[in-house]
C-alpha cells in the first residue's frame, strides 16, 4: 500500500454552540489541513497520484471556506463547524475528485493550532 499526503492551510471564523466557554464566542483559526490518499499500485509513471492534482483540488475546496464564517455555510447548517466537522466536509469533497484517479481517500487531519488537531477517517 502506498500513501501520499499533502498539507495546505486556510483561515476561517466559527463559533461552537452548546459546549460552554470562550469557543461559544465568534473566533478564528489559521487551520492546517493534511489529506492522505492511498493505492495498492502505482501508475505507469511510478506515481500513486500527482501532487499537483491533489494540491489543485484541495485548493479549490479550501477556496470555498477560506476567510469565511463557517457557521453561515450551507454544509454546517444545524451542526457545529467544529474541526471534526470541517475534516468530514473536506473528506467528502475530496473523495468525489480522488476516486476518479483510482486512489482512495484515507484521512483528513485538521490542526486548529500547533498543539491541537483532529483526524477524520471514515
Amino acid at each position: 500500500m502506498y500513501e501520499v499526503t499533502i498539507i495546505k492551510s486556510f483561515s476561517a471564523a466559527h463559533l461552537l454552540t452548546g459546549i460552554g466557554g470562550k469557543c461559544e464566542d465568534l473566533h478564528g483559526h489559521n487551520f492546517k489541513v493534511g489529506i492522505t490518499v492511498a493505492a495498492e499500485k502505482l501508475d505507469s509513471n511510478g506515481l500513486l497520484i500527482d501532487f499537483r492534482f491533489l494540491k489543485k483540488v484541495l485548493s479549490e475546496i479550501l477556496e470555498d471556506i477560506d476567510h469565511k464564517h463557517l457557521n453561515s455555510l450551507t454544509f454546517f447548517a444545524g451542526i457545529n463547524p467544529s474541526a471534526e466537522n470541517v475534516a468530514k466536509y473536506i473528506y467528502e469533497k475530496m473523495t468525489t475528485k480522488v476516486k476518479k484517479t483510482g486512489a482512495k481517500m484515507v484521512r483528513v487531519k485538521i490542526w486548529e493550532s500547533e498543539n491541537a488537531a483532529v483526524t477524520y477517517i471514515p
